[in-house]
C-alpha cells in the first residue's frame, strides 16, 4: 500500500504523520506473510490484502477507535480466508512442483 492510498484510508490530509504511517505500510507485508502464510509476491494479486491492509491500518493507526473488537474480529476473518487461499494454492502448487 502506497502512503497516499493509506492516507486516503486514514483520512488524513496533512503531512504531520508521514512518518508513521509510512512506518505501518511498511509492516503490512510481513505482517500479513506471518499470519496467513501468503508471500509478498502472492500479496500483490489477492485483492482481500488491499482491504485487510486498510483495516489493520485503521486498527493500527487510530488504537483508542471505539470499534476496536468488531474492527479486529472483522481483521481476523479476512486473515482467515486468506489462509485458506494459501493453503489450497500451496497444495496445489506442491503437487505441481512433485
Amino acid at each position: 500500500m502506497t502512503l497516499s492510498e493509506a492516507k486516503a484510508v486514514l483520512r488524513i490530509d496533512t503531512d504531520d504523520n508521514d512518518a508513521l504511517v509510512q512506518s505501518l505500510c511498511n509492516a503490512l507485508p510481513d505482517y500479513i506473510e506471518v499470519t496467513t502464510g501468503m508471500t509478498e509476491t502472492q500479496q500483490a494479486s489477492e485483492p482481500l490484502v488491499k482491504t485487510v491492509s486498510g483495516f489493520l491500518l485503521i486498527l493500527w493507526y487510530y488504537s483508542d477507535h471505539a470499534d476496536d473488537v468488531k474492527l479486529q474480529r472483522t481483521i481476523d476473518n479476512l486473515l482467515k480466508c486468506i489462509t485458506f487461499k494459501v493453503d489450497r494454492t500451496g497444495n496445489d502448487d506442491q503437487s505441481a512442483d512433485a
